[in-house]
């Protein structure tokens, strides 16, 4: 199968790959696919991908690969939303996790790259956050361009999911892998609550204290965790859980019920819907995909159906 368009680009992190081991392997993945050799185009400190991916669809881009870490993914795929240009995969970061969500490689950039080259087209949703929306936003229109406004194709919360990935060291996660993230959340347990009222689809969810909501299009966390395990990335719903810990001996059992996949339980609600506001008092740290954005005291998710094009593995599909 060739690639649709003209050729084909790979925004890259040029901080997370050796660089002339990626072309080799890009030129003969492209060789054995029978598409034209990809157009690396690096990302920079001031622009993870969103202008070299608007650019690369203005080119006439066929398909646009991330590689790098989940930030990278995040920053393509806002920029490839509603376009119909195809999003491949390459690993390149510590999570991987939409490539993990999907069943895609994430520990061979060989086998990554044939199922972007020659692989199948899904169709698949994404969540958006707004942070502290305005009138009109909080009235439903969702302004995807706003500064407020991000997608996310994984995950996104706040508190302690968003204080973990805050100090988890670049250096620690290049190194250590998810387990920086376990070292991080260590320091955090004992981090005060914070009242929250959550709303689903215009009916209150969770009222009291928490100390992390998650917001989820997919399921599955680093380390190979299930948060949500009703989370599909193509059911137009987002999926959230509050967690509500009060001691380490309850942070123990969330995760026990986590790492076996049970349903809901003393500390641990999880809910779905298409819409959700939280109010959280005082404001809190929140994060995209792994992007760590701002305290906001007033958060909105939304989820957009059907408009995201992912290359996968034929297996995949």
């Amino acid at each position: 199968m060739k690639t649709k368009g003209p050729e084909v680009v790979v925004v890259v992190n040029p901080t997370k790959v050796d660089l002339a081991d990626v072309r080799e392997v890009l030129q003969d993945a492209a060789t054995a696919a029978g598409v034209e050799a990809p157009t690396l185009v690096e990302t920079t400190e001031d622009d993870p991908g969103f202008g070299q991916t608007r650019e690369a669809v203005r080119d006439g881009a066929g398909l646009v690969c991330a590689l790098g870490g989940d930030g990278t993914v995040r920053a393509v795929a806002q920029e490839l939303v509603g376009t119909g240009v195809a999003l491949g995969l390459l690993p390149g970061g510590t999570g991987n996790l939409l490539a993990r969500n999907l069943g895609l490689p994430v520990d061979s950039l060989a086998e990554a790259a044939a199922a972007a080259f020659s692989g199948q087209d899904r169709t698949i949703d994404v969540g958006w956050l707004v942070v502290d929306p305005d009138e009109s936003q909080r009235a439903g229109d969702l302004r995807t361009g706003a500064d407020n406004v991000h997608c996310f194709t994984v995950m996104a919360g706040l508190g302690f999911d968003a204080q973990i990935m805050n100090d988890a060291p670049e250096g620690v996660k290049d190194k250590a892998g998810w387990a920086a993230y376990v070292a991080s959340g260590g320091t955090h347990l004992k981090d005060d609550p914070f009242a929250v009222d959550l709303v689903v689809d215009g009916r209150t969810a969770a009222a009291g204290q928490a100390r992390t909501v998650v917001v989820g299009n997919c399921g599955e966390l680093t380390g190979g965790m299930v948060l949500l395990p009703d989370a599909e990335v193509d059911d137009g719903r987002l999926d959230v859980a509050t967690v509500s810990p009060e001691s380490l001996t309850e942070w123990i059992g969330v995760a026990s019920r986590v790492l076996a996949e049970r349903g809901d339980g003393p500390s641990l609600q999880r809910d779905r819907g298409r819409d959700l506001t939280v109010r959280v008092d005082p404001p809190q740290l929140c994060e995209v995909d792994g992007d760590v954005l701002t305290e906001a005291g007033w958060l909105r998710f939304a989820v957009q159906s059907a408009c995201l094009v992912v290359r996968v593995g034929r297996d995949s599909a």
